[in-house]
């Protein structure tokens, strides 16, 4: 049996670094085996099918495969269908009353506990604000991302220790759910 997935590849071409070419990484994936690939965007998604593995075996192989094609190291998630629709799905915030700007959904390798951001003061915060999800942390910023206090806070190297986290915004998590559908 088949199942589809996305690859969220972290941190790739932006500001002209890690240069991962969209048509090279769809190469790269169909010769892993991986069937159906299709990329979104020059900014690190790809969806595929494929009949063996898990999401972290094939988070490992894909991790692998990149840095000895294109040379340098990026962190890998992958995740299914039925888990990017749970996300999509369960959002703690008015989605449908929101500019796709305003909301962001940060994906984890593994579960996360509210300890990790105990150290935020949230309501210095506001009107920004986050909730957590199934190894997913969802993040309210009405300005946008790149003017956000809080999201600055949340992406601190001792928050995120130990751990691959990857953000897209909300029009990009509705078209992964979407791609990945079938």
């Amino acid at each position: 049996m088949t199942t589809m997935y996305a690859a969220l590849l972290r941190g790739i071409n932006v500001g002209g670094k890690k240069r991962v070419p969209m048509a090279e990484l769809r190469q790269l994936m169909e010769g892993l085996g991986y069937d159906a690939v299709r990329t979104h965007l020059q900014s690190g998604q790809a969806v595929f099918a494929s009949g063996h593995g898990d999401e972290e075996s094939l988070a490992a192989e894909l991790t692998r495969a990149v840095e000895e094609h294109f040379g340098f190291p990026v962190d890998v998630i992958v995740r299914d269908h039925a888990y990017l629709r749970a996300i999509a799905e369960s959002c703690p915030f008015p989605a449908a009353d929101l500019e796709a700007k305003q909301l962001h959904v940060t994906y984890f390798s593994a579960p996360v506990t509210a300890d990790r951001f105990a150290e935020i003061d949230q309501e210095a915060c506001l009107p920004e604000e986050f909730r957590l999800g199934d190894r997913a942390l969802y993040l309210y910023a009405p300005n946008g991302l790149g003017r956000s206090r809080l999201a600055e806070l949340l992406a601190r190297p001792r928050v995120n220790k130990g751990l691959i986290a990857t953000t897209r915004n909300w029009n990009t998590v509705v078209k992964l759910v979407e791609l990945t559908a079938g």
